[in-house]
């Protein structure tokens, strides 16, 4: 049987990273060229001839004298952390299938654990906030899913105050094939909800092929067209062919979920969820998902501890 191209990739090795980023000046030198590509300019005046002081972490302007952190106005800024740490954090998050937990970064970096929290969650977030903006198209698999179990003397099934709701999107190509996906918590799946979401996830003239669930027939007000398959529950509902991708998607999300982390809080669950999609969508390039990673970091505005506990 041949191997799948895509399972079977390289992807970024350690000694390779260590050779591209083992030194907090190679890391420095990086960050540069991503944040500057066309050369340094000036955040306050705009002029291109700069120097730079013998910290190496500051950029002064010729003419106003300004400077620039590297950092400054992104999510390492204020970060006590050397860069290299945040590199390898990066580099670990982007290659494992399964996601590292925060725990596991202490571990893997030699760091106190708020620290790694820290950098987990805001790494999380430059992904989360990467995404947003990049709806669906095509033929979509549409599902309800639920983060979370049934604890005694609690609701079973739909609004059990125990789960939370989110919905599971699959853009597939024309030969059946899984391109990019959206995991979206919402507040509960009623039409308003469904409608609200499919304005902002799915491109306008998209196929949607979805269960029986009635709040499902409001992407059309979003200018989609809507397949329903009535398919009932159970061990049935999961072997359709029309939602192969959704659940095999949700399939792998669960056990990646409960493989890596412990317990999930539901206020952060949509950064979890929001991981496991962006390796998702650019599973093809492993090797670039850690430089990618870095170069969105310095275009996501800075984010305070506070903002990140909310």
């Amino acid at each position: 049987m041949a191997q799948n191209t895509v399972q079977f990739q390289k992807g970024m090795s350690l000694p390779e990273f260590m050779g591209l980023y083992g030194t907090e000046e190679q890391c420095f030198e990086a960050l540069f060229n991503w944040r500057w590509p066309n050369g340094f300019f000036c955040p306050e005046c705009g002029c291109t001839e700069s120097c730079r002081l013998s910290t190496r972490k500051l950029q002064q302007c010729n003419k106003c004298h300004h400077q620039t952190s590297i950092t400054a106005g992104t999510i390492f800024q204020a970060t006590k952390l050397p860069l290299r740490m945040w590199f390898l954090g990066m580099y670990f998050i982007t290659q494992d299938k399964k996601g590292v937990s925060a725990l596991e970064l202490m571990r893997r970096l030699g760091i106190g654990y708020k620290s790694a929290w820290r950098m987990k969650q805001k790494l999380m977030q430059v992904m989360l906030e990467r995404d947003n903006d990049k709806p669906l198209s095509g033929f979509i698999e549409l599902d309800d899913a639920y983060l979370g179990g049934e604890r005694r003397g609690g609701k079973v099934g739909r609004g059990s105050e125990n789960k939370t709701p989110f919905v599971a999107a699959v853009q597939t190509t024309k030969q059946g094939q899984p391109e990019a996906i959206k995991l979206q918590i919402v507040d509960g799946f009623r039409s308003r909800t469904i409608s609200k979401w499919a304005s902002k996830a799915i491109k306008a003239g998209s196929t949607i092929v979805s269960d029986g669930l009635q709040c499902f027939n409001a992407v059309t007000e979003a200018g989609c067209e809507h397949d329903k398959i009535v398919c009932g529950g159970g061990k049935a509902s999961v072997e359709e062919i029309e939602f192969y991708w959704v659940n095999t998607v949700l399939g792998n999300l669960k056990s990646a979920l409960r493989s890596t982390y412990h317990s999930i809080s539901p206020k952060h669950a949509q950064r979890y969820l929001a991981e496991f999609q962006y390796r998702f969508n650019r599973r093809y390039n492993l090797s670039a998902l850690m430089p990618r990673l870095a170069y969105v970091s310095l275009r996501t505005p800075p984010i305070t501890e506070n903002i990140l506990r909310l």
